[in-house]
């Protein structure tokens, strides 16, 4: 009988677990470790933080799904992993208990650790918010409702939103959250009594780590910077892109733009996101030696089978570059997917300024891509148990991805940017033009049908990660 244990229930670890738990769960040993005893469907977070959707309607509970899928769950922490003598070690929850957690193989896809530390006044303990957990989501939604009653009052209000790091990712979701709160202020009839600024790390708007989007648009190719433009002096944002924040009190965030120059925005209310890092475990050799540097890279994320170390010109040109299998190569049964594992490099061109900072919008590893590589592992596994050789791959130069950035969710006058890029990083031997994507597929549309698609991927993955009934049809 093999045992899996898997660190993590995020898009990328949940995945594999119904995946693995449905061919291999009768006969073989499959274990969750999980912070939460829920699932977390974060997309919605940002209906949450604006109050129109309930934080219960972004979640359900663990146990019930992985009991009629034969997978156990380990509702607690791992602290240490055991490389060579194949076990992890894990602290419950509720009651403390140091739980030893054998393995033949094991997969880390454990999301991120939030750096808030990284910025200093930057986070839930500091004075801006986030939408990265349900609870920092809830707490955003509490205080943007308190300046909405400001708002109603007739006081002037700034709302700053984006990221809080030179090298923070998810530009995605401060997009979608700026355009949902100036969608219900709209609504509300107090719009104009607010200033919203964007502000970002991006080389350009609309760049979101991806190295920008190009696509055909009535016969003619745009840009996803004319694009996003286009929406933001639609809905009279300020923009500040190319800017690394450095420090953050309660009346005003510091930063350093691409000129080396040092700045500060002023702000009433700010959801900033910070700089993603992996998971701190404890890597342990046979002698209890440190063995991290076979595992993991400086910030944490696990090293999988990409190449490592190339400038970002070669990295450009070489998209073979990025992972396959997503497989440690010195623990060939440890995998890693979803935000876990380590890029082996940017997607977007990074940017030194004259003082030494590196502003660097991260590559994104979330959503529709995390689900993806969580089943291309499990396959995998799958396969190495029952046939002793993988047989699926897949990088992200391959890859295809969709995101939906709602701008309101009514279904009636709500609206949403639809984009789809493949493949997620650019391959200009495969598609030599100017942009290394193919522009038949890759798409930008705005309208009404995204909010009702955005609604409907809501539904439809809460109803695939129940693992009910035609689950394995719906695509990641």
């Amino acid at each position: 009988m093999a045992k899996v244990v898997i660190i993590g229930a995020g898009f990328a670890g949940h995945t594999a677990a119904l995946y693995l738990g449905d061919a291999l769960g009768k006969d073989h040993e499959i274990t969750v470790i999980n912070r939460q005893d829920y699932f977390s469907y974060i997309p919605s977070w940002v209906w949450v933080g604006v109050g129109h959707m309930a934080p219960e309607k972004t979640i359900f509970p663990l146990e019930p799904v992985y009991s009629k899928l034969n997978v156990k769950l380990i509702h607690g922490k791992a602290t240490e992993i055991h490389a060579e003598n194949q076990f992890v070690i894990a602290e419950r929850d509720s009651t403390n208990e140091i739980v030893k957690l054998e393995y033949d193989y094991l997969v880390i896809a454990t999301g991120p650790k939030l750096n808030f530390e990284g910025t200093p006044g930057l986070g839930p303990n500091g004075f801006t918010y986030s939408i990265c957990t349900l609870d920092h989501a809830i707490a955003s939604r509490n205080k943007y409702l308190e300046i909405v009653e400001k708002l109603k009052k007739g006081e002037k209000q700034k709302i700053v939103i984006g990221t809080g790091h030179p090298g923070a990712t998810c530009q995605g979701a401060a997009f979608e959250y700026i355009t949902n709160i100036h969608k219900d202020l709209l609504k509300k009839g107090i719009r104009q009594n607010a200033e919203m600024i964007y502000l970002s790390n991006e080389r350009a708007l609309g760049d979101f780590g991806v190295r920008g989007i190009f696509a055909k648009y009535n016969g003619k190719i745009i840009s996803s910077e004319e694009f996003a433009t286009a929406i933001f002096k639609q809905n009279d944002f300020k923009v500040e892109v190319q800017r690394g924040v450095k420090k953050v009190d309660e009346k005003k965030i510091y930063w350093e733009d691409f000129e080396g120059n040092f700045g500060e925005t002023e702000y009433d209310f700010a959801m900033l996101v910070p700089q993603f890092l992996g998971q701190p475990f404890k890597y342990i050799g046979k002698d209890g030696e440190d063995i991290t540097s076979k595992i993991a890279n400086p910030a944490g994320f696990i090293l999988v089978d990409g190449i490592y170390g190339l400038e970002y010109s070669a990295l450009a040109a070489n998209p073979d570059a990025w992972p396959a299998v997503y497989q440690n190569k010195n623990y060939q049964n440890i995998f890693a997917g979803g935000i876990a594992f380590a890029p082996p490099g940017p997607i977007s061109q990074p940017h030194k300024t004259p003082n030494g900072t590196v502003i660097a919008a991260a590559p994104p590893r979330t959503g529709m891509v995390s689900g993806i590589i969580g089943r291309i592992i499990a396959k995998n596994i799958i396969d190495l148990i029952k046939k002793g050789r993988m047989t699926h791959h897949e990088r992200m130069s391959e890859m295809a991805a969709a995101c939906i950035a709602s701008m309101g969710d009514s279904l009636w006058d709500g609206s949403a940017a639809t984009i789809m890029m493949y493949p997620v990083v650019p391959d200009e031997r495969k598609y030599p033009n100017e942009h290394g994507r193919d522009l038949f597929v890759t798409h930008m549309e705005m309208g009404l049908a995204g909010a009702w698609m955005k609604r409907m991927i809501h539904t439809t993955f809460m109803h695939k990660l129940r693992a009910r009934i035609g689950w394995k049809i719906i695509p990641e």
